[in-house]
């Protein structure tokens, strides 16, 4: 059976700004366990081949959910171009929190349009880069995540900001500008999101987050990751009581895919390779994975 496909369902969540979101699925009644995945830092829902991987993960029978964050600088009529970039600016780590919680509250209230398809008692989160560290942060507050999936993840976010002049600067000019690489737009950066960092610093530890895990973390890091240390996959391996460490030879930050993606192109050996072994721990029994990694600790 094809997967079905709905596209851009909007969600409005805490702060204004709309949450579009993408579900991937058989379309065959059955409930099925959920997995919803987190993009990046300058990401979004519709990048590279994250759609593929979705359709691969809907093929092996789960509800795949994927969504932009409300305030990651694109709009439901523009989701893969940065043309928000106040928004963009204005982003910070609480807002994307939060938007993940109104993504998962949305999926499960008896009002959704395709709840017969979801199993609510088993829920999944992969995500990539800065979304990993969301995804931890996520998986050590709610009861209701069951298996967590980092890509690439970072494990600090304290340790990204600036120090000394340059943040000194930064809360002078109330502003600073990153180059987006692949458009070469100068995205903004408003000084609130450094503030609302240190306001809400123990929220956003994700070493803690991690310690406090009680389900099984499948860690994914390409050996060759210019963007994140490999080292940081490392310490969410010393810091979850339940990790699975999956190091990717050769691999880069996004495990060999670009943006745009075609269809028809055929996937890298390393994306692959994290797919297959993403949707083989998704299968394997929670308690079972929890259980045979407290023991070899």
């Amino acid at each position: 059976m094809e997967v079905s496909k709905e596209q851009n369902i909007i969600i409005e969540g805490r702060h204004n700004k709309p949450i579009p979101m993408d579900l991937i699925f058989k379309d065959d009644g059955k409930p099925k366990p959920v997995v919803i995945f987190c993009h990046g830092y300058k990401g979004f829902k519709d990048w590279g081949a994250w759609d593929k991987m979705g359709e691969l993960i809907a093929e092996a029978g789960y509800f795949f959910v994927k969504f932009n964050f409300s305030h990651n600088g694109t709009s439901p009529e523009n989701p893969t171009e940065f043309y928000q970039i106040e928004a963009f600016g204005d982003n910070n780590y609480t807002i994307e929190l939060d938007d993940l919680q109104s993504v998962i509250d949305s999926l499960l209230l008896p009002t959704f349009k395709f709840g017969q398809h979801l199993d609510p008692s088993d829920i999944s989160l992969i995500g990539h880069s800065r979304g990993g560290g969301i995804t931890v942060l996520k998986s050590a507050q709610d009861k209701r995540i069951t298996k967590l999936i980092t890509l690439a993840s970072v494990s600090d976010f304290g340790s990204r900001f600036p120090e000394g002049k340059k943040l000194e600067a930064w809360e002078k000019k109330g502003v600073q500008y990153i180059v987006n690489s692949r458009t070469g737009q100068q995205l903004p950066h408003h000084y609130q999101f450094y503030k609302n960092f240190k306001e809400n610093k123990e929220k956003l530890n994700i070493k803690k987050a991690a310690q406090k895990l009680k389900i099984p973390h499948l860690i994914a890091h390409g050996s060759s990751d210019t963007s994140v240390s490999i080292g940081e996959a490392g310490n969410l391996f010393e810091w979850s009581p339940a990790p699975k460490l999956l190091l990717v030879e050769n691999a880069d930050h996004v495990f060999g895919v670009s943006h745009p993606w075609k269809d028809e192109d055929e996937l890298p050996k390393e994306f692959k390779h994290v797919i297959n072994k993403t949707i083989e721990f998704l299968n394997a029994d929670a308690e079972d994975l929890y259980a045979e990694y407290a023991d070899n600790d």
